[in-house]
């Protein structure tokens, strides 16, 4: 008899590290898919899945962020000064939205997410390009760790 609890709580702290790991919050999911992997008692398939899904997610979240951003851009308080701010979207047209299969990049990603949606890249090809490329990160990561295994 299988034990649920468990594999469900593997799940979601997965799809959770995953999720965190995409948004601008310190986090790192692929040390836990590789764990996981090793564990044998999930699927790789499923694994896969759930980490594609959360750090996809944690993108979209990012994405909307950027859609927000125009609005409050001029308050003293936030967080990036124009001139970052100016540098980061002159640097996603000069590399456009294919830059955006680079997104589960660490350090360069997780701005590239919210620059994408504050220049109104459209949903669609963000989310394509976006899954394109988290999906073949956690695809290599799992091919590594099965033949370390």
């Amino acid at each position: 008899m299988r034990k649920e609890g468990p594999i469900l709580a593997e799940l979601a702290g997965l799809f959770a590290a995953a999720l965190l790991a995409a948004t601008l919050l310190p986090a790192q999911s692929e040390a836990l898919l590789a764990g996981l992997i090793a564990a044998g008692s999930q699927p790789v398939w499923l694994l896969v899945a759930v980490a594609s899904a959360g750090n996809i997610l944690g993108a979209v979240i990012n994405w909307g962020l950027g859609r927000g951003l125009t609005l409050y851009r001029d308050r003293r308080w936030f967080p990036v000064s124009q001139q970052g701010l100016a540098r980061a979207e002159a640097w996603y047209r000069r590399y456009g939205r294919w830059s955006l299969l680079f997104s589960w990049v660490p350090v360069i990603g997780d701005p590239l997410t919210v620059i994408a949606g504050s220049l109104r890249e459209p949903f669609a090809v963000f989310l394509l390009l976006v899954a394109l490329g988290k999906i073949g990160r956690y695809l290599a990561i799992a091919a590594v760790t099965l033949q370390i295994v």
